[in-house]
């Protein structure tokens, strides 16, 4: 099972970012398939990859064998990756490479319940365990509902979706995504000719509320700057909007750019050193090349940023939508 089902968007830009080489010491926080790893591991770096997707384990176990004991699995959400380190007697390392999302041998598994194409139960865990789809639409109040497709879909119609499911649950359980997205077509009023399904935010809210994956991004991003060595790179593929106004405020804020209030006027740094220097102000799209082969990669965006010798901020209690939308 050495060959990847997935295949990793922006490669060779990661590459150029992260620069892998013998002795340095990579953390692939999003393993997957591990082809980001396999590249890494293949330029001589060593590599230490997260994931909390137990199923990744075939796919490790290839690596493994392919490369031996330059490359570590900490089977761990990659926000707890500073406690997953510690436990292998490790404090610093060279880059940090996050893939953030879903998958896509995730998305083509039905049983996993993530896509609104295929037939399968209402679950778009990433993990084995907790909240599943299935609970949240019939079980949380509408508003509850409501607010998370609004927030984490930016969905314009959250409102009639939240009732139209309220309304349908009380003749019978949601249990199947195909059922789901028939009733959020039905409550935004098809569009069966529009390219974007219908249900597609409805989904995409869902799943990132069931795996708090901007609280996973959040989290990850503040460790970056206790983990990674001063000129240690940080680089993150994003693939919506939420995503990369995350990274993009995080880095902007650790570079110390604060906006002048004229456009015409320098950036002014305030407070605390920088921790990060940006090695661009604007995110890397796929070229056109990558696209033609794999078109899931239309969305994806790379912001990296290279660690300063300044220590890390003091990080005050999040106010990130991914905490206020937790009921």
């Amino acid at each position: 099972m050495s060959e990847a089902p997935h295949i990793s968007v922006l490669l060779n830009e990661v590459i150029a970012a992260v620069a892998p080489e013998s002795g340095r010491l990579v953390v692939d926080g999003t393993f997957g398939a591990g082809g980001y790893t396999r590249a890494f591991l293949s330029r001589g770096a060593e590599v230490i990859a997260f994931d909390r997707d137990a199923r990744v384990q075939p796919f490790v176990e290839a690596v493994r064998g392919d490369f031996g004991d330059r490359f570590r699995f900490v089977n761990r959400p990659f926000s707890e990756m500073a406690a997953g380190l510690a436990e292998l007697g490790v404090d610093r390392v060279d880059a940090i490479v996050l893939d953030i999302g879903v998958s896509s041998m995730q998305l083509d598994e039905a049983d996993r319940g993530f896509s609104f194409m295929r037939d399968g139960p209402l679950d778009m865990r990433m993990a084995v365990d907790g909240l599943s789809a299935a609970d949240i639409v019939n079980e949380w109040a509408e508003a509850d509902i409501a607010h998370i497709i609004w927030l984490y879909g930016e969905e314009h119609r959250s409102r009639a979706i939240a009732a139209a499911i309220v309304k349908r649950r009380k003749e019978a359980p949601f249990e199947r995504t195909l059922d789901l997205a028939a009733v959020v077509e039905k409550a935004v009023g098809g569009r069966r000719g529009d390219k974007v399904h219908p249900a597609t935010k409805t989904f995409q809210a869902l799943r990132i509320a069931v795996n708090d994956e901007l609280g996973e991004l959040e989290s990850a991003l503040e460790a970056s700057e206790r983990l990674l060595k001063p000129e240690g790179v940080l680089a993150v593929v994003t693939f919506h909007s939420l995503e990369d106004r995350m990274v993009k405020s995080f880095l902007a804020e650790r570079a110390g750019r604060t906006p002048s209030g004229s456009r015409h006027a320098p950036q002014i740094q305030t407070g605390p050193a920088p921790t990060y220097r940006l090695d661009s102000t604007r995110a890397i799209a796929p070229s056109e090349a990558e696209l033609s082969g794999n078109p899931r990669a239309r969305s994806a965006k790379l912001r990296a940023a290279r660690r300063t010798g300044h220590p890390p901020f003091d990080v005050a209690p999040s106010a990130s939508p991914s905490r206020r939308a937790v009921r």
